[in-house]
Order: C-alpha cells, then structure tokens, then sequence
C-alpha cells in the first residue's frame, strides 16, 4: 500500500520519541506533507504544473529558516511577484510568500481542550477563505484523536499520567470527542479523523488504531481533493 507523507511524518511525532503537544510548529510541519502527497498523486495536470514551475507555492513566514525550523501556516497558492521560490532537499514543492490562498489544511491533535479545538478549526476556515482569490479555497481539517488506554502528556518540565478518574484515560473520551467534532466537520471540503494510539511512554510506540482504512480514507481525501483543484483552478 502507499506511503504517504503527511501519515508518516504525523506517526513521527509519537514514534521513538516524545510528543509535547504545546509545541503548535508541529502540526504545520506534518500540514505541508500534503503537498508533497498531491503532488505524487498525480491527479491533477494544473495542480502539477503549478508546483512544477513554481507559480504556487507553500506559504511561510520566515524564507530564511530551515526545513524542520520553519512555520508555514498549511497554506498553498500564488506566489508574490518579484518573490524567489526557494527547495529544499527532500521536497519538490517550493516555499515562498503567497498572495492568494487555494489550498489550506489545518491539522490540531486532541488533548483535552475540545471547545478550542472546535473553535480554532471554525476560525481557520475562514482565516482560509479570507486570504482567497476569485475561487474558494479547498480546505481540510485533520484532528488526531488517541485511542490509547493510558498515556503521559508533557507540558514543558511537567507530566502527568492517566489514571482513568481525574485524568481521563485517551480511549474513555476519544469517541465523544470524535462524535463532537461533526458539527465542525461540514465547514471543511475534506474533513479527516486520524485514530491512533500512543502512551507517549518510554519505549514510545505507536500505532493507528486501523491503518488500512486511516491510509484509504486519506488517498481517497487526495483524490478528491486533486479533482476540485482541477474544476477550480
């Protein structure tokens, strides 16, 4: 079966290390594998073409960063006149400042703030839409949910482990807060649970609670996706 990117890159963030969920660079960093994973798709002749002559680009902040340092902002589109795309090795999506928004993902990993959760993804959507040219922008809102029995969270020098009474258990919650997030999920074009387990605890394993299906729901969602770009733009 195919290996996607953006998966690979989201298991890493649990796989033989440890994930500290304050760390907000994260998500964006496993966001901009998308691009990499339509562009392998090869489903839309436009959407290749403007990667492969650098007309659209990946969005960040800050040129001058490093792959692994940089914060793009899940962004793809046109890139500003006079602006010099940048590669770097490893990817064939260029980066640079855009002006216009055409394709946006944003990706949130639960914890426990469900509300914030559901809060942030609405406003991302219109962060998204705002930034639009004359075509809506596709968008795609990707949450991780964790399905493990217990775990440890990590904010800075502090941890706590779950203990099933005052800190829930991942798997006691994870299927209300999948169901809560439906109301969220309309607002998106694409809109992707990725269940998974993880205790965030030495030796740091992980494991999608269904890897088949999680992969086919994600090549199907590149699919789709690969068509709208193409009616679109």
């Amino acid at each position: 079966m195919t290996e996607y990117r953006l998966l690979k890159e989201f298991r890493g963030l649990f796989e033989n290390t440890k994930y500290e969920h304050r760390r907000s660079n994260l998500g964006d960093f496993v966001a901009m594998h998308l691009y990499e994973d339509l562009l392998a798709a090869n489903r839309s002749d436009r959407y290749v073409l403007s990667v492969e002559n650098m007309s659209r680009v990946l969005n960040v902040q800050n040129k001058r960063k490093g792959i692994e340092a940089r914060r793009g902002d899940g962004t793809f589109g046109e890139l500003i006149i006079g602006e010099e795309p940048l590669i770097d090795p490893g990817y064939k999506v260029a980066r640079g400042p855009v002006a216009t928004v055409e394709i946006g993902v944003e990706i949130k990993i639960l914890a426990k703030q469900i509300d914030r959760v559901k809060s942030d993804l609405a406003h991302q959507v219109q962060n998204f839409k705002h930034r639009a040219g004359s075509s809506m922008p596709i968008c795609l809102g990707i949450v991780g949910i964790n399905y493990a029995a217990v775990t440890t969270s990590y904010e800075g020098e502090r941890s706590y482990r779950t203990d099933g009474g005052k800190f829930k258990h991942p798997i006691q919650e994870a299927e209300q807060a999948r169901l809560r997030l439906t109301t969220v999920a309309p607002l998106y074009d694409e809109f992707l649970i990725l269940k998974y387990r993880a205790s965030n605890e030495s030796p740091y394993l992980f494991e999608w609670v269904n890897e088949k299906d999680t992969k086919l729901d994600y090549g199907a969602a590149l699919m789709r996706i690969s068509n709208e770009y193409q009616k679109r733009f």
